[in-house]
Order: C-alpha cells, then structure tokens, then sequence
C-alpha cells in the first residue's frame, strides 16, 4: 500500500458535511506510515474544503470526475480536460430531445452556470450563490467545461444514463454519482478517475498493483477497476461493488477506516 486514492461523498463525507474522526486518524496514520494520499472526486475546487477543515490535507485532488486536478496546498489548477462549448450546447440539444424535460447546467473553469429550474430547492446553500439563466446566454466563446450536468424529475439515475449514454457517448463520457436524483455528469470522452489517477500514480512511480481505492458510485467504477486494491462500500451502488475486487465494510460502519486500519496493521505500521 504506497497509495491511498479514495472519493469523497458517500465513502468518507456524511450528508451532515462530516467525516468521522475514526477516519481522520486511519488516513493520518497512512500518512505517517509514509503512504500517498490523494482524493478523487466528482466536486470541483470550491468544495473541497472538508478534506482541508476536517483532514487538514494539503496535497493533490483529482477533482470533477477526472477533468481537473487540483494543487490544494496552493489553491491553484494543475491540469485541466474540458469540453468545448459547441460540444457542450450539441449534448444539451440530444438530451433534450430524449428528455424533453431535462434542465443543465456547466462546471467551468472561472464559475458554475445553471439553467432556470435546474435547481429545484432554491435554498441550495452550496448553489445559492450563482444566478440561474439560459446557459447559452452565461456560456462564451472563452469558457471550458470541465463537467456538464443534465438533471430530470422522474426516474432514476441509471434509467437516465443508459437512455443517454450511448447517444451522447461521440461527444462526452456520462456517468453518475447520485443514489437517488436523475442527475447525469458528462465529461470529454475518455475521461474518467482512472485515467487521472493512473497519470498521478506513474508520475510518483507508483504502480496500479500498488494502490489501494474506494468508491461507491458508478463514477468510481473505472477507478476501482484500476487500483490493485479497489474497495466498494458496502453501502454503495450495486455496480460499484461488482467492479470492485473487495468490498469495504459500510459507510455508517467507518468502512474506510477499518480498511486502512487492518491493512496499517499489516504492515506492521501504528493505526493511530
């Protein structure tokens, strides 16, 4: 175990916006057993600060799904795969004709735009800040889009995807990582966690068979395929856990940090 790459929501993030204290000592204790920690992750930059406030981490963040990685200690973008806005507006135009109702909005490198609607509770602490308007009166000719998001209020999210993937997939990469919200996330094609991890991982000199990964999302698939140790929780999505080789105890259960803490322990390394 030279590197621990885990995502955020669902693997070590609550929906109270906490991580637990059992899992901020396994993952300082892998620090002090010399183990890389990176995290992968679907959010952009602006929300990472619980793996600043809680874990104190300073170091590289895959972030939007594989799109941007991210110099956390520095504050600044370290690399970038985004989506031209010609791309972007001609996904929009095959989604809405499958789903006539799907709304969007864009990740870009300088701000977030969302359509009107696309938000259906306006109390969105995280959303609250940005002005809805027809994307493609907010989106210009400068802007890049690292992750483009179609929303609908009816079914589910894998429904949702296997409707839009294959008729988009000439011009993004979809996936999602929502349980319960028909929420899609569309990338530039071959863009992924695993792509980006692996990139990080040999530029360390790290090898696959040396990483150890959790997920618990479709979006995590690719990333847990890739690792040599790829860990679904127990509380993820059923496809998560198919692709992974090993199955992590469950979110409520700290399964994270049970993980880390018999694998510490195996390597003869403290827990805490």
């Amino acid at each position: 175990m030279r590197l621990v790459a885990s995502d955020i929501d669902g693997t070590i993030l609550g929906h109270d916006g906490k991580i637990s204290d059992r899992t901020v000592r396994a993952f300082h204790a892998c620090r002090d057993a010399g183990v890389e920690l990176v995290f992968v992750t679907g959010r952009p930059p602006r929300w990472l600060h619980p793996l600043q406030d809680q874990l104190g981490h300073t170091g590289t963040v895959i972030c939007s799904n594989g799109a941007v990685v991210w110099d956390l200690e520095a504050d600044k973008l370290v690399s970038a795969r985004t989506l031209g806005i010609a791309a972007v507006l001609e996904i929009r135009r095959i989604i809405k004709d499958l789903r006539p109702a799907a709304l969007f909005a864009a990740e870009t490198l300088t701000g977030f735009h969302l359509e009107p609607g696309f938000i259906e509770n306006e109390s969105s602490e995280l959303l609250s800040q940005f002005t809805p308007a027809p994307l493609r009166e907010t989106l210009v000719g400068g802007d890049s889009v690292v992750k483009f998001l179609a929303i609908v209020r009816d079914g589910t999210p894998d429904d949702f995807l296997a409707e839009v993937r294959p008729a988009v997939e000439h011009l993004a990469a979809a996936t999602h990582s929502s349980p319960g919200v028909a929420m899609l996330e569309l990338s530039l094609p071959g863009v992924n966690k695993a792509v980006t991890l692996a990139e990080y991982a040999r530029a360390l000199g790290i090898d696959a068979s040396d990483v150890v990964a959790f997920g618990d999302m479709p979006n995590d698939i690719e990333m847990l395929r890739w690792a040599g140790h790829g860990y679904a929780m127990a509380s993820g999505h059923p496809e998560a856990i198919r692709a992974a080789g090993q199955r992590a105890p469950h979110f409520d259960d700290d399964g994270v940090a049970q993980v880390l803490e018999a694998r510490l322990a195996s390597l003869g390394a403290p827990r805490s």
